[in-house]
């Protein structure tokens, strides 16, 4: 154990007593199901800011520190496709999810098709959770590590334990007071981050690595296949963001819900900003490392006093709590309240916190057996988490809210073939971080195969019963011609784009935009007693 280590355990040990104290408040707020799982709809614009802030600027500050010290300037492409993504929820979606009264999306999906469906999309949901959470603790182990000498298991047991205790007492209050003390201890942190990087290397440290390493000045220096899967990622997964949506549903107003988003993409920007030149800075202070986020205190301990770089780090455990609090939490809302509803139709909703707080439980024992498993690579987890929820979810959750021809059978049939599909992929890609069978990510062809299965089973259970509408003005036509254009590109810039890995995007680009067209062109037939009415209403209105 360093100095460093010894300073880090006094400030995280003070810290965790006071996140517990503070969470004894949120206890008092969380008595009812509506107050433990959305806060009473009672946040206000600052805890709806805190929250998505500590939630997507905590894992996107990891995530970019690794990567621009590996990539350079490049990194930053994550924070803008993270940004984007915020911003759509905002401006698109909290609206009308806010009128729809939403908790979960597996609930959602559940009231739209059948308790069935509730309970498998709810499991599937729940089960990725730790997998995304585990993956940024095994992230942040690895830098505490260098000055602390704990294990990486230890310390992802230590941080899911404490998320385990805090999240009992209030849920969703107190993730909304304990995210607001986590993004005060991040600008902390960035505030001694700014201050090591002027004292070493300063800006003309960072001009002489681009002149000795001018690939991470490179603004593609990651890679375009990586720039664009981080685009399509975020994109693709702007509807399925559970986690974002039930804190920021937990708004009073949807008015506060979206100033509060975008409040919270403006204050990720300096963060974002810091983690690229920390990362850089530990390029040119610490080089030759294979891991940015092992060079990042060492970088530190060279640069600053000990107790300096203790705080830092304390900032740094907050990112991993204020992404692994809110992750947890959802997880087991969907475990307990979503799938305790599907196996007990006629649960209360204190029964249901009761079955969501021994979710907690059980979310916390698997974030740590799955750091047992694979404790390397943490960024396996989140492909893996990606892949099994995304893949199985997609294509139910767009047609639950824009297309009523899908039927519950389709709904529950899409959910096995896209997730069992998208893994089958992975096997086939030997569970590899980044190198996949055939030059395309597994989610691509999970949620491919989600949407090509729901589409067509809801055809075929509706023989009879829908009708082809198609319009040349309306958006589903230019969805089919753009559809058409990607494909007359791709046919010809195959090998161009195989190699670069853009065959999945594309395809998922294609099938996207050809499911939009049936969205449009397929509608439920109405029945022949309907149109009489109507032509009856009609009349008595002549």
């Amino acid at each position: 154990m360093t100095t460093v280590g010894y300073w880090f355990i006094g400030f995280a040990l003070a810290y965790t007593f006071f996140l517990i104290f503070v969470s004894q408040f949120a206890r008092k707020k969380a008595v009812s199901g509506n107050g433990f799982f959305v806060g009473g709809r009672g946040f206000n614009t600052l805890l709806v800011t805190v929250c998505i802030t500590g939630l997507f600027s905590g894992s996107s500050y990891i995530a970019i520190l690794e990567l621009s010290y590996l990539t350079g300037i490049s990194a930053i492409w994550y924070g803008v496709a993270e940004t984007i993504h915020v911003l759509i929820i905002a401006l698109v979606l909290i609206a009308p999810f806010r009128k729809r009264a939403l908790i979960t999306i597996s609930g959602l999906l559940g009231d739209r098709y059948s308790e069935s469906v509730r309970g498998v999309a709810g499991a599937i949901t729940a089960f990725t959770f730790p997998m995304w959470s585990v993956a940024t603790a095994l992230a942040f182990a690895s830098a505490l590590s260098v000055f602390t000498g704990i294990s990486l298991i230890w310390s992802v047991a230590l941080t899911a334990l404490l998320l385990l205790v805090y999240l009992q007492f209030g849920g969703m209050w107190s993730i909304g007071f304990t995210q607001l003390s986590n993004v005060i201890v991040f600008f902390i942190m960035l505030a001694i981050g700014t201050y090591a990087f002027f004292l070493n290397p300063g800006i003309e440290g960072i001009k002489t690595l681009f002149i000795e390493k001018p690939q991470l000045a490179s603004l593609n220096g990651a890679g375009i296949q990586t720039i664009l899967a981080w685009f399509g990622t975020f994109l693709f997964n702007v509807i399925l963001a559970q986690a974002a949506f039930q804190m920021a549903l937990s708004c009073k107003t949807p008015k506060q819900g979206r100033n509060g988003l975008i409040y919270a993409s403006l204050l990720g920007v300096p963060l974002i900003i810091g983690a690229v030149i920390f990362g850089l800075a530990a390029a040119q202070v610490v080089p030759n490392e294979t891991r940015g986020l092992v060079a990042v205190p060492l970088y530190l301990m060279e640069t600053l006093p000990a107790p300096l770089v203790g705080l830092f780090f304390l900032g740094f455990w907050a990112a991993a709590l204020s992404w692994g609090a809110p992750c947890q939490f959802s997880g087991a809302t969907s475990l307990g309240r979503d799938v305790g509803k599907a196996l007990n139709p006629k649960a209360t909703e204190l029964q249901l916190i009761r079955y969501t707080k021994w979710s907690l439980l059980i979310l916390t024992i698997l974030m740590v057996g799955f750091a047992l498993l694979r404790s390397e690579q943490s960024a396996w987890w989140n492909v893996l988490a990606w892949v099994t929820r995304n893949s199985a979810t997609f294509a139910p959750v767009v047609a639950a809210l824009f297309w009523p021809v899908v039927t519950k059978r389709a709904a529950i049939i899409s959910l096995f073939t896209g997730s069992f599909s998208g893994l089958l992929w992975y096997h086939l890609s030997g569970w590899a971080v980044s190198d996949f069978y055939l030059n395309i990510h597994p989610v691509w062809i999970g949620m491919v195969i989600n949407i090509i299965t729901i589409v067509f089973v809801s055809l075929i259970d509706n023989v009879g019963n829908w009708e082809w509408n198609g319009s040349f003005r309306s958006f589903g036509f230019y969805s089919f011609l753009f559809s058409v254009v990607l494909t007359v590109y791709m046919v010809p810039s195959f090998s161009f784009l195989y190699q670069n890995g853009l065959v999945g995007i594309f395809l998922m680009l294609i099938v996207s935009c050809l499911f939009i067209s049936c969205m449009f062109f397929i509608k439920r037939k109405e029945s022949p007693a309907l149109l009489s009415f109507k032509q009856e209403l009609k009349g008595a209105k002549a």
